[in-house]
């Protein structure tokens, strides 16, 4: 293996910084499944979702807190007692702070570095492909003598988005054989511990219950006290130069005790140094090669719909989906599609691709892909108007970078299907206007839009009518479906090309507004047309068929580039809007109405970028540098990754999400395709 890829934060006890910043730094590790581990990169636990062992598990559980939680001490010869993390609230934190010396990710692995007097210990957190474990590994790299180490584990098993309210009503069962323990509560699998490379115990001492505060969830409105139960604690005693590793897992104990911390660890560093070596090469080195790694973390075989995946098998094919973001999204079908470039094109990953392709396929239902899959559950949840549209932008992007034609051969009946039920109409109101070609979308109560957030009954941004991304997306297709038709010499290119120019026409009649000089966001809705400045108008140039009249192209652009443009993305609303918002803070509702009202959103770089280059070509190198600011936060929030949103002014503190897919995937695509020694290309319309 080569030198490893090592990302270090800006953070150095040595050079006098606080150590309670890193109650806002957080670190993820997955399993390939969608289960997880993360915490703060301090030790206390601010979310409700941190733990050690979140597992993926078969309807109708879903994502469990399996294993919540550890309190870790080391007991050095003189008698001393040395926290090292897991404190039950942030303010324990403070005492643990004092023996932290350095955090890195090592090939994105978290790795914490320890040190007391001459003692130097280091921790690893690694999550096995695929498997439903997680190996807690510790290393005592020097020092003058042995010393004991102490794990104290905490335990409620739950839905990992349940409610903190649901109570413990009793310890629950341990077994033990040797060093092998099983914890036991009904409703649950068993789970498996083991404490192994060396000489330890689980000391049971009656059992105690604690409470753990969730800072983070407190300030967000939500419940925020946690009570855990714990049987006792680990014990091993460690030399200089040894280690001992504590597992914790769902799977069976043969396949547990066939694999070593060490050899697990060494495992996934060789899978990872595998994944930067098959992106493409502008990809394997610097942040671009950061990136490879935080995709893999959203590249998922669902382990809840045990079925489908039955179904794959027989037909020869696997199962994919994309996670939408962490902590808290399941697999999305519209960020899926926009994020499949990014996560698996640009990185090498051509074959899942194409099983995410066959898989969102099998799941079309009057014309609609699935917008969500809730928590737990098989079936998934269809009302969104754009996430069937995406569905046909990332099979293009599929087949021009893997010429899969048997895959597009596989599909177009699919394809036909979808663009008849748009044509006549199907749920939610999607369905072309016959008068004008264009396509609308609106039910009450339902937000179908990318544009999503809602408040129990208030959608807050509704955007009923015919919205401008929906239909450059809905063009783009139709060309798409043409090009494809006519290749495969199907009939029915010159009734589809019809509808396309159709929708063409009428788009720019209807969507520009001459009087603000850039395009209407909302046409024929319940009100007077809506001239709010969004970035949702990139889409009419950025797509691979703009349906924008290319005359107005520039004015756009830069328009988005003037009022829209932060370092980290792009605003959803201009700032002289009146429905503007700066921050996205306070109680739920506050920040629901925040969400697309001005809120920055890194996907949305993307459109920009691809847009900017139509106009500007030959600024590929200023288009780099929109990109420049994402290579600092990735030592913030989620290290090592991109939050989902930012504020809409500056600092533009990090929100949302930790880690979300699409952020991931539209700056990676971007960074490559604007490395300096990739050729501008001209301005010019394909159509």
């Amino acid at each position: 293996m080569t030198a490893p890829l090592i990302f270090r934060m800006p953070w150095s006890k040595a050079e006098g910084h606080d150590p309670q910043e890193l109650l806002r730094h957080e670190w993820l590790v997955t399993n390939g499944l969608g289960g997880y581990a993360s915490g703060t990169v301090l030790g206390a636990w601010t979310r409700r979702y941190h733990g050690l062992l979140v597992a993926a598990l078969p309807a109708p559980l879903g994502r469990v807190m399996m294993f919540n939680h550890v309190v870790e001490q080391i007991r050095l010869p003189d008698g001393r007692v040395v926290p090292l993390g897991g404190a039950l609230h942030a303010g324990a934190a403070r005492s643990e702070s004092a023996s932290l010396a350095s955090f890195m990710l090592e090939w994105g692995l978290p790795v914490w570095r320890y040190e007391v007097d001459s003692y130097v210990l280091e921790r690893r957190v690694v999550m096995p492909y695929r498997s439903n474990t997680v190996y807690l590994i510790y290393h005592l790299v020097s020092g003058d003598g042995p010393v004991r180490l102490r794990l104290r584990p905490g335990f409620h098993f739950r839905g990992h988005e349940a409610s903190l309210a649901t109570p413990i009503d009793k310890p629950y069962p341990v077994s033990s054989l040797g060093n092998r323990i099983e914890i036991v509560a009904p409703d649950w699998p068993h789970l498996r511990m083991i404490l192994s490379e060396h000489s330890g115990a689980l000391v049971l001492d009656g059992g105690k219950f604690y409470e753990v505060d969730y800072g983070l969830e407190r300030e967000r409105g939500y419940a925020y006290r946690d009570a855990l139960w714990s049987p006792g604690y680990f014990r091993a005693d460690l030399s200089p130069g040894e280690s001992v590793t504590l597992t914790a897992s769902t799977e069976a104990w043969d396949s547990l005790l066939a694999v070593s911390g060490h050899d697990a660890l060494a495992a996934d560093l060789e899978r990872r140094h595998r994944l930067v070596e098959q992106a493409e090469p502008r990809a394997r080195q610097g942040l671009p090669a950061e990136l490879v790694l935080a995709a893999d973390q959203f590249i998922i075989t669902p382990t809840t719909r045990v079925a489908d995946t039955a179904r794959a098998h027989a037909a020869g094919d696997e199962i994919r989906s994309v996670i939408a973001g962490y902590h808290w999204f399941t697999d999305w079908g519209r960020d899926t599609m926009i994020c499949l470039e990014g996560l698996t094109l640009n990185t090498g990953r051509h074959i899942e691709a194409g099983y995410i392709l066959r898989t969102f396929a099998h799941y079309v239902s009057d014309g609609l892909i699935p917008n969500m899959f809730p928590e737990g559950e098989k079936e998934g949840l269809y009302h969104t108007a754009d996430a069937t549209l995406w569905f046909f932008h990332a099979l293009d992007r599929y087949l021009k970078a893997t010429s899969d034609w048997s895959t597009l051969r596989l599909l177009l009946p699919t394809l036909r299907d979808i663009v008849e039920h748009h044509l006549r109409g199907t749920r939610f109101g999607i369905g072309v206007d016959p008068t004008d070609g264009l396509l609308r979308q609106g039910q009450e109560g339902y937000q179908l839009t990318w544009m999503d957030a809602k408040v129990g009954d208030w959608v807050v941004t509704p955007r009923r009518g015919k919205a401008v991304e929906i239909n450059a997306l809905w063009y783009n297709a139709l060309r798409l479906l043409a090009g494809w038709l006519s290749q495969e010499q199907q009939a029915d290119v010159e009734a589809i090309n019809g509808h396309a120019q159709r929708a063409r026409d009428a788009f720019n009649r209807r969507f520009w507004c001459a009087e603000r000089g850039w395009l209407y966001d909302l046409v024929d809705t319940e009100g007077p047309d809506d001239p709010a400045l969004r970035p949702n108008q990139l889409f009419a140039i950025s797509l691979p068929h703009p349906v924008l009249d290319q005359a107005h192209w520039q004015a756009v652009v830069d328009v988005a580039a003037e009022q829209l443009l932060t370092p980290l993305g792009m605003r959803t609303l201009g700032p002289a809007e009146p429905d503007y918002k700066r921050t996205y803070d306070g109680d739920l509702r506050a920040r629901d109405a925040a969400y697309h009202q001005g809120t920055v959103w890194p996907w949305l770089i993307g459109p920009f970028i691809d847009a900017y280059l139509r106009v500007y070509p030959d600024r590929v190198a200023k288009a780099h540098m929109f990109l420049g600011s994402f290579r600092a936060h990735l030592g913030a929030a989620g290290v090592g990754s991109i939050s989902e949103i930012f504020d809409a002014e500056a600092p533009y503190n990090p929100r949302g999400c930790i880690a979300q897919g699409w952020s991931i995937a539209e700056v990676l695509r971007c960074w490559i395709k604007t490395l300096p020694q990739h050729e501008p290309q001209p301005l010019r319309s394909p159509d």
